[in-house]
């Protein structure tokens, strides 16, 4: 990693814990930082905090108390899940002290190539693809994934050495705390309306997203997907090279699909029917990772080995298990209504779907198409079932029933399913008000499964 000494003998607030406060603190104070952690767990309850005491890092749990600002902090390293309106967030911010977040963090250190990928939708998928396309390269240096996907960037960036790239999914709230973090590829999937709870509007939600090619130049590339005519203007903010990418044929200046055919400019690269996991939205994630990996001088070949085998990321319209007939998939990850679209626009069977969860307030009518031409019946669960459930009656789904949560529902569906249907958790929601994330959701659901069908999980 590279020698950095603006943290040394410096005062760093790290806020909040979890993966990416824990490594934040630890390389802070690896560079010399005086490190101080604020978590609001209490300590005795937080082996995280516990941990980093016994390493001589000083710890405050319990609360966010404001009486932190008094202390002479020249940077505050927040957890991207703490919003702005947070006290010592705010209070920070009024006396003019740099909050970040911990990608930016690592981004100082990184010796390597950085490539960050964006978007609503599709971010995990284009990650991991663009990782295994580039780790088919002979005599080229590792991709590593970070960020967002699960695993902290900070300890990424100091492991990869110089000829080594770090794959990196940005979240917007990963974004909204960058100065300098400077992607020589960074990748928009696509942006839809979500998180307007954090963000406050819409114009806020794209304005993060677009952080990440704010520091570009002529020298990068910038791969956005060229199927909305608003991304395509979003792309006009960069200063970086453009490489569009099109499923529906709006350009043939990067990769597309053309007559079922997935191409890289002139190159023709493979059948899109051949890619393993299924759905329009998975071909768009293939064509933006197609991209990077053909800047990247990665061989055809390798390309179409990884998109042949690769047969999902856990969570996120992952096979599961066929069982008499039935072909189960986990889609926990689909935490809003375009994901779930999505999903379901992927099967020409038969769907009994799983859905329901956290209420942020809005209405499910926008599902009524895809839950008319795709869906059979319907399991609804959590704050949402109502509203859900409403959704399908308009879309004339007549077979629906209510569940307590996600892991009834499986014996539920099953009930209602027939050989050659595909059984699918997609719930178009968070999971908040029953589970503490989505993955403890999906985990969860494919539990219910093997209790329903005697077998375990499939690697």
């Amino acid at each position: 990693m590279k020698s950095v000494e603006q943290y040394r003998n410096q005062k760093v607030l790290v806020l909040g814990l979890a993966k990416s406060g824990m490594n934040a603190a630890r390389l802070l104070h690896k560079l010399g930082a005086f490190v101080t952690v604020n978590d609001k767990k209490d300590f005795d309850d937080n082996p995280d905090a516990q941990e980093l005491l016994s390493d001589g890092i000083k710890v405050i749990t319990g609360g966010h108390p404001l009486s932190l600002l008094d202390e002479d902090f020249k940077v505050v390293v927040k957890n991207p899940g703490i919003p702005y309106t947070n006290p010592i967030v705010a209070g920070a911010l009024k006396k003019h002290i740099p909050v970040i977040t911990e990608v930016e963090l690592a981004s100082q250190i990184l010796t390597g190539e950085l490539i960050g990928v964006t978007g609503t939708n599709g971010k995990t998928t284009t990650t991991t693809l663009i990782t295994l396309m580039l780790n088919q390269r002979q005599n080229a240096g590792k991709a590593y994934v970070a960020g967002n996907i699960g695993v902290p960037a900070s300890a990424v960036a100091q492991k990869a050495q110089p000829e080594d790239t770090m794959v990196t999914e940005l979240s917007s709230f990963m974004l909204c705390g960058i100065q300098t973090l400077h992607p020589h590829i960074a990748v928009l999937t696509n942006i839809y309306s979500t998180h307007l709870d954090y963000h406050g509007s819409r114009e806020n939600y794209v304005k993060a997203k677009m952080r990440i090619t704010m520091n570009q130049t002529a020298d990068d590339y910038f791969v956005v997907n060229w199927d909305s005519a608003e991304w395509r203007g979003l792309s006009q903010q960069s200063k970086a090279t453009i490489v569009p990418f099109s499923r529906q044929g709006n350009s043939e200046a990067g990769a597309y699909e053309k007559d079922g055919q997935l191409y890289f400019k002139d190159e023709l690269i493979m059948a899109a029917k051949d890619i393993k996991i299924p759905g329009d939205h998975n071909v768009e994630n293939a064509l933006a990772a197609i991209a990077v990996a053909k800047i990247q001088q990665v061989p055809s070949a390798g390309i179409r080995q990884v998109l042949k085998t690769f047969s999902g990321v856990r969570h996120r319209t992952q096979y599961v298990e066929t069982y008499e007939g039935r072909v189960f998939y986990n889609d926990s990850k689909a935490t809003n209504i375009v994901a779930t679209e999505m999903a379901l626009k992927g099967f020409s069977q038969p769907v009994v779907l799983l859905a329901g969860g956290l209420d942020r307030g809005n209405t499910f009518e926008k599902l009524a198409p895809a839950l008319k031409d795709h869906v059979k019946a319907m399991i609804v669960f959590g704050e949402t079932a109502q509203k859900v459930a409403d959704a399908g009656k308009l879309a004339g789904v007549t077979e629906i029933e209510f569940s307590k949560n996600c892991e009834t529902a499986v014996p539920a569906a099953w009930k209602l399913s027939a050989p050659g249907d595909v059984i699918m958790l997609s719930p178009a929601c968070a999971s908040w008000d029953q589970y503490p994330n989505f993955e403890i959701r999906g985990d969860r659901y494919i539990k219910a499964i093997e209790k329903v069908t005697g077998k375990a999980e499939e690697n």
